[in-house]
């Protein structure tokens, strides 16, 4: 099952807008009608270390040659569906047919995508509604259990 972005199916990264660091969404599981909204980023940069083959582009060069170097390597974002554990196992065991997949907000930068995620868990009141969400906190500082004894 692809994500749908306004009306439209996305399959790869270039579908998305050129600064597009990561997006928001929103899973549904059609048999129980609950949803998960989350985050995902589209891009992972590492630090690794330099290998020797790389420090040979750096021979004859003076001054202090680098000990680190920053990759670039796409998420798992194209088959991801939520890390909430009773989501897990249900896409485990049931067939993708089962799930829709959205995405609800486009992030050009991590601060932003964190804060879109927080915005749209509250609009949608995931904490309010567990009948209706698998999330059960938010920010890892709201938690369901919070709410439970008011």
């Amino acid at each position: 099952m692809n994500w749908k972005y306004n009306g439209k199916e996305i399959t790869e990264v270039s579908h998305f807008p050129k600064n597009t660091y990561g997006f928001v969404y929103k899973i549904e599981h059609n048999p129980s009608g609950k949803s998960y909204i989350g985050k995902k980023v589209l891009v992972h940069n590492k630090k690794v270390k330099v290998t020797k083959k790389d420090l040979l582009m750096y021979e004859g060069v003076k001054g202090r040659k680098p000990t680190h170097k920053r990759v670039s390597k796409e998420s798992d974002w194209l088959t991801y569906y939520g890390s909430n554990k009773l989501l897990m196992e249900l896409v485990e065991k049931e067939p993708s047919k089962n799930f829709e997949r959205y995405i609800i907000k486009l992030a050009p930068n991590k601060k932003l995508l964190t804060y879109y995620e927080a915005q749209y868990q509250f609009i949608y009141q995931v904490l309010e509604h567990p009948d209706q969400y698998f999330n059960d906190h938010i920010l890892g500082k709201f938690y369901t259990k919070d709410l439970e004894s008011q």
